[in-house]
């Protein structure tokens, strides 16, 4: 029966600018996107699409004969800079079904190979919307003449047909590399093996029709078990919306009847009930962004809702009904908190804007290898930076923050001086930059422990500034190339052995070290300047041979001028 059954959930995914809330606004023939800033979604929304508007939409259901006993869709639109593909409930993804947008023209980018990776970790069945086939060159539209998309892709001029087939077997191979067979909608026979792709175009409308008739077949003929309402209402919560000085949250009901005297338990990070009473509750009304308000919910839907309890609820955590369980929720909330995000015993610390976000990090971060130690959701804070500095001491390596779609709290910007914080609103990037940050650090850790041995150096004796000839002899040099330090052997361009530096001054103060172009004075005991260093123009750090070969096998970590000394000091010295 109809009432026994919930609407499927789908997810629309992909790249940042593929065309997905295009897409949307076709299904729902709205014009969002014009409105969004730079065109990007802002926001996650929801749109509830009953069957009667479906059918509506879509002349193609009735033409087929598919009787349809699904009651409509829950569109989720998620923003293309954020992992919201990762939506979760217990045991697996929010979403019933993803469509993947792809521009036919671009193929799978960074953050469309993202997505695939999250919608294989789910398990979540998808189809593709091979999106923008309007911008292949030459392509007539014949979206207005009522022939079907076989027809049309087959009607274009043999050129056209060609660059089309090029593209979207391309596509096809990308797909099979991430081990997932796919294959244009009308050649599928079996769709439990192959993935559908729907050749489409927001901007003209063309193949849309088909789009919808796959999500209701795929729907109708895969998703039944997973579709019976239970009796518990079971959700997510969303977002947090401050309006005026109420706070609302955004929230999806995937299962079961809700009713605004119902009691809910919603889990806090360490998987806790916050219990409350609702104030308010409404729903989104059908093709629409306005909700209203109910006495009663039925999933699946889109809520807005205000809490009597004040404690803060974060983003993508579950809710359920509450009927004095407070035990078994605990256990279950814990349960599915623990399981989402697991972290190490020593690693960075990763903070993300909700639940779904910060497991798609926790994902990315270990498919690169890189351990976390904690995780959280929120901004970076004062106990972030505390925890990250500790790391310092114990592995360089690890002594940083990434944040996913947040801020720095003002008060813990100053503590986190010196420290590393990575923070970006497109998740691949922020990996991107986290793992070039670290093979840098690696490098500069690995030469730090090389050049604990010795360091290369080479200096040119200023003749115009001997300030002291013997006991010690004290003068001035130039940092030619490389790093000089205290108790550094130099020898002179014959390979003989000057001595040891004692001191080293730079404008009237001592100092351990000094860099490339430093001007400084030395001080070097047992040496007499005018009758061992009168006629000499260049020093060099005095290694060994042994030292010599550590530096030539690790020479991926010296730069180019390094690279010269240590060849000018073992022909000094005659290695080999």
């Amino acid at each position: 029966m109809t009432s026994k059954i919930r609407q499927p959930i789908i997810t629309v995914c992909g790249h940042v600018d593929h065309g997905k809330t295009s897409i949307l606004d076709c299904l729902r023939d709205s014009s969002v996107q014009e409105g969004e800033a730079g065109q990007i979604t802002q926001k996650i929304s929801f749109t509830l699409y009953p069957i009667e508007q479906l059918k509506r939409a879509c002349p193609l259901i009735e033409k087929s004969g598919i009787k349809l006993n699904i009651p409509g869709f829950l569109l989720i639109d998620t923003p293309g800079h954020a992992a919201f593909t990762n939506l979760r409930k217990r045991g697996g993804s929010l979403a019933d079904l993803a469509i993947l947008v792809i521009d036919i023209n671009e193929g799978i980018k960074p953050q469309t190979a993202e997505v695939i990776k999250i919608l294989k970790l789910n398990k979540t069945p998808f189809v593709i919307a091979l999106n923008k086939i309007d911008n292949i060159s030459g392509w007539r539209t014949n979206a207005g003449e009522n022939k079907d998309l076989k027809k049309s892709i087959e009607s274009q001029p043999q050129n056209v047909k060609q660059i089309f087939q090029e593209r979207y077997m391309t596509l096809i191979g990308s797909l099979n590399s991430y081990g997932f067979d796919a294959d244009l909608f009308y050649e599928i026979e079996d769709f439990t093996k192959k993935i559908a792709m729907v050749p489409c175009s927001a901007r003209t409308k063309e193949g849309i029709q088909e789009l919808i008739m796959m999500l209701c077949g795929l729907s109708q003929k895969y998703l039944g078990e997973r579709l019976k309402l239970g009796e518990d209402a079971r959700g997510v919560i969303l977002e947090i919306k401050k309006e005026k000085s109420n706070n609302y949250v955004e929230a999806i009901l995937y299962d079961g009847e809700l009713s605004k005297k119902d009691e809910i338990a919603v889990s806090n990070i360490d998987g806790k009930p916050i219990i409350s009473k609702i104030r308010i509750l409404e729903e989104i009304q059908p093709l629409s962004m306005k909700f209203k308000s109910k006495e009663k919910v039925l999933a699946s839907t889109g809520l807005r809702m205000q809490l009597v309890e004040k404690t803060e609820v974060l983003p993508g955590m579950p809710f359920v009904i509450y009927k004095e369980n407070k035990e078994q929720i605990e256990k279950q909330f814990q349960k599915e908190i623990s399981e989402n995000i697991k972290t190490e015993k020593k690693g960075i610390i990763a903070k993300a804007d909700s639940l779904g976000s910060l497991e798609a990090l926790l994902f990315l971060l270990k498919e690169n290898n890189i351990p976390v130690v904690k995780a959280g959701i929120g901004n970076i804070n004062k106990t972030d930076i505390i925890s990250a500095k500790a790391n310092l001491k114990i592995n360089e390596l690890d002594a940083i923050i990434v944040g996913f779609n947040v801020n720095i709290d003002e008060d813990a910007k100053e503590l986190a001086i010196g420290l590393k914080i990575l923070t970006d609103e497109v998740i691949y990037k922020l990996i991107e930059n986290l793992t070039d940050f670290r093979n840098e650090k690696i490098k500069e850790i690995e030469k730090k422990r090389m050049m604990g041995l010795t360091t290369i150096c080479k200096l040119k004796i200023l003749h115009q500034y001997v300030f002291r000839n013997t006991k010690p002899a004290i003068f001035g040099v130039k940092v030619e190339t490389g790093k000089l330090i205290q108790n550094l052997p130099i020898i002179d361009n014959k390979g003989e052995k000057i001595g040891r530096i004692k001191n080293i001054q730079s404008e009237n103060k001592s100092v351990n070290e000094a860099t490339e172009n430093m001007e400084i004075a030395i001080s070097i005991p047992g040496t007499n300047f005018e009758r061992q260093l009168g006629d000499k123009e260049f020093l060099y750090s005095d290694i060994t041979i042994s030292q010599f070969k550590t530096f030539k096998k690790n020479k991926d970590l010296l730069s180019q001028k390094e690279m010269k000394i240590l060849q000018e000091i073992s022909e000094i010295k005659k290695f080999n």
